[in-house]
């Protein structure tokens, strides 16, 4: 049980982190982005992982591969989250930089277009087009664990239903930060956690749902992936902090992952705020931790 002192070192933390926040939340999508880039500038690359950018037909991605020995053969495909409206490969450099250090693997992540310019299914298509570059390099599908935060875990999963109804191959496992997976909001914890969120709140969602999907069936399991078909679903790992509106869009899936049968395990993070992973702490230390173990693990 946490100490009363560690509780209210928790609360000012999160006020802080609010108000930081509310610094950068602008009503424009292009200020919003142009501000987390430049928050993404100081994110130093280290010097045990390199940084790689490649291109082609338009879309962008980039290797983040540690410098010490390692295995070629294995691969983490990340999405970054943003609620499809912003992000990008920079601005996710705070998660993906630890996962190739703690991981000791390649990580290959990737630009989607973005809403409201590019609406549902572009960021989609996009993964799908991320997966077969993946293919064509020689990965087989059980070499890729897909991996992604808030709309970057949606995508994550939506990109694998998807290879699941084409009938392809799935990937060796998901691993999901704080996933947003139900854009109905039908999660209580849109209400309960509302008061308590220093990064979320249920407008900012509705306002990133009108971008992303207008006027379309939010009960599609490629864009709210809470509904969709998990049966031989792969190994799914997902983190989520208790102080998060999306804390219901996390343990709800897990529970219907668990009724597939799918192997699914949910670590929850007691006073933790949406994608805690990004920032200095020992808890996200911690939480990347768990995460290569998983993949690891995976990968055995």
């Amino acid at each position: 049980m946490d100490s009363q002192k560690d509780i209210k070192k928790n609360q000012s933390r999160m006020a802080l982190l609010k108000k930081m926040h509310d610094l950068f939340a602008d009503p424009d999508i292009k200020n919003q982005r142009q501000a987390q880039e430049n928050l993404a500038m100081l994110t130093k690359v280290p010097k045990d992982v390199i940084v790689s950018e490649v291109s082609f037909d338009g879309f962008i991605g980039e290797w983040l591969i540690p410098s010490r020995v390692h295995t070629k053969k294995k691969v983490i495909l990340y999405c970054h989250g943003g609620g499809f409206s912003t992000g990008s490969t920079a601005y996710a450099r705070s998660i993906t930089l630890k996962l190739a250090q703690e991981t000791g693997l390649d990580v290959f992540a990737f630009n989607y277009r973005l809403a409201p310019e590019h609406p549902y299914p572009a960021a989609l298509e996009d993964g799908l087009l991320a997966w077969n570059y993946l293919m064509h390099l020689g990965y087989g599908a059980q070499d890729v664990v897909i991996a992604g935060d808030s709309a970057g875990g949606n995508l994550a999963l939506t990109l694998s239903l998807s290879l699941k109804q084409d009938g392809r191959f799935l990937p060796g496992g998901l691993l999901l930060f704080s996933p947003w997976t139900d854009m109905t909001m039908s999660g209580k914890s849109h209400q309960t956690k509302e008061a308590i969120d220093p990064i979320l709140s249920p407008a900012y969602v509705r306002s990133m749902i009108a971008n992303y999907a207008p006027g379309e069936d939010l009960t599609n399991p490629l864009i709210s992936p809470l509904f969709g078909d998990y049966t031989d679903f792969p190994p799914v790992y997902i983190q989520v902090g208790t102080n998060e509106i999306l804390y219901h869009d996390a343990s709800l899936l897990y529970r219907k992952l668990l009724s597939k049968g799918v192997s699914a395990k949910l670590d929850t993070y007691n006073g933790m705020w949406h994608v805690f992973q990004m920032s200095p702490l020992k808890q996200a230390s911690r939480a990347m931790k768990q995460a290569a173990e998983f993949i690891c693990k995976i990968f055995e």
